[in-house]
């Protein structure tokens, strides 16, 4: 198996599946008492997660010739589809399959490991993965930078 598959592969393996499983079979005594609808909204997130990170990550397949992987270099700036509207739309996938899963199963574990994701990835961004984008791509990641949200896309009515 080609080492640039295994690089994309692990990191979502052990985000959204083994440390939630850990998580959720050691502080099961966190499980907080939910409504009948919650575990179906938890699914709704889960899939719409997965669908943004499926798109996302063709977007860049396509687009790079190569499948995403961690602290791969981009080959080109994607600045359309899902990147046209948040600069981080796997993450914001991920975090959203993170919320389901804290939802079907009534995590607080769940819930405080997916804020942890969030800062550890807020702080990716802005101190290691956006300075690289810049240096790489300059003016034009700039100009996205300004004009593209890092995780809530801007609401047009």
């Amino acid at each position: 198996m080609d080492i640039n598959k295994i690089k994309a592969i692990c990191p979502p393996i052990l985000f959204l599946i083994i440390i939630p499983a850990i998580l959720l079979f050691d502080f099961s005594i966190m499980n907080f008492k939910f409504d009948f609808y919650l575990p179906f909204v938890g699914g709704i997130f889960l899939c719409a997660g997965l669908i943004i990170m499926g798109m996302a990550a063709r977007m860049m397949f396509l687009k790079n010739k190569e499948a995403p992987a961690l602290r791969n270099e981009p080959a080109s700036l994607i600045t359309s589809g899902l990147y046209g509207y948040i600069r981080n739309p796997m993450v914001a996938g991920s975090l959203l399959i993170l919320l389901g899963e804290a939802a079907i199963f009534g995590s607080s574990a769940l819930l405080l490991w997916l804020f942890i994701f969030f800062i550890i990835n807020d702080f990716y961004f802005y101190f290691v993965e956006e300075p690289d984008l810049e240096k790489k791509f300059g003016q034009d990641y700039k100009k996205y930078k300004e004009s593209v949200p890092k995780w809530l896309p801007k609401i047009k009515l």
